[in-house]
């Protein structure tokens, strides 16, 4: 059955009257007969009677408009989803720590929706690790992460390099010189940092021997244990702008290595129009943005 053959069938059973279905259909009367004809011959089944001058659906014309509205209904939904593909649309939702939304999102958002208003955005605050997990669960579109995914699934772009920094708080400071500092307090680092062998580095660097080691998911959880005392933080020097600028954390050694900022989504998800937009607005713009701020 080819499509155009029942969208001439629902015409007229809609209409059941030939001239009306012609005039509608763009086509001629026998044009429109030939193709009800073909259609009853393909099925095994007449599709209309006529009493009198009026036409009616057969027991068979009937179950056929069903299914025949149903698909249609189908082909209707079918072309405009493939139509939503020409431009972003729908709901985006993008998760990131709370610093890269202060520092860095803000600015790229507002161009966002200036340019493309018929995105609807769910903003979500959140660590690194629960950014993953949100995008490989479907339940967030783009996420902003310090350090790699660790999933194939994910593909990353790289937005910056950070500075990484093992800092410790005023009070500590002011107190105590530094080997004892590092020989006395815990060594609180990222659990992904473990992952790419960071909290490695920083200890092979500085002939480091903690006296214990802290291991969290949150960077957030890292900076607040190091403002309260609680010992040796490894930590994007991006994330304690603030404190380092108001002497609260203080800086005890500078790793050589930089820990990568990534824009994250899923491989499969990568043509998504809506996807690729905001992240190519904000792989452009990410730098231009961390100095506004």
């Amino acid at each position: 059955m080819e499509l155009r053959t029942l969208k001439t069938f629902q015409v007229v059973a809609d209409q059941l009257n030939l001239t009306k279905a012609a005039e509608l259909l763009g086509y001629t009367q026998p044009t429109i007969t030939l193709q009800i004809q073909t259609l009853e011959k393909e099925i095994g089944h007449p599709l209309f009677h006529r009493v009198g001058k009026k036409t009616f659906l057969t027991p068979a014309g009937k179950v056929m408009k069903e299914h025949v509205d149903k698909l249609f209904a189908v082909v209707s939904q079918m072309d405009k989803a493939i139509k939503l593909l020409d431009g972003p649309n729908g709901t985006l939702v993008v998760a990131a720590p709370e610093y890269y939304w202060t520092h860095y999102l803000s600015q790229l958002i507002r161009s966002y929706v200036h340019h493309h208003p018929q995105v609807k955005l769910k903003l979500v605050s959140c660590n690194s690790a629960d950014a993953v997990n949100l995008i490989t669960s479907n339940e967030a579109d783009i996420g902003i992460i310090a350090g790699e995914s660790g999933k194939q699934e994910i593909e990353s772009r790289l937005l910056e390099k950070e500075q990484l920094l093992l800092v410790t708080s005023r009070e500590i400071y002011e107190k105590h010189d530094r080997d004892y500092i590092m020989g006395n307090y815990p060594f609180i680092y990222k659990e992904s940092y473990n992952l790419e062998g960071l909290h490695r580095q920083s200890i092979s660097e500085l002939n480091y021997h903690p006296a214990a080691v802290i291991e969290s998911s949150s960077e957030e959880t890292i900076k607040i244990a190091a403002l309260n005392h609680t010992g040796v933080a490894l930590i994007s020097a991006n994330l304690i702008k603030d404190e380092l600028k108001s002497g609260t954390l203080v800086p005890l050694h500078q790793l050589e290595q930089r820990l990568e900022t990534n824009l994250i989504f899923l491989k499969d998800r990568s043509e998504e129009m809506t996807i690729r937009s905001f992240a190519e607005l904000v792989i452009q713009g990410w730098t231009e943005s961390g100095k506004i701020t």
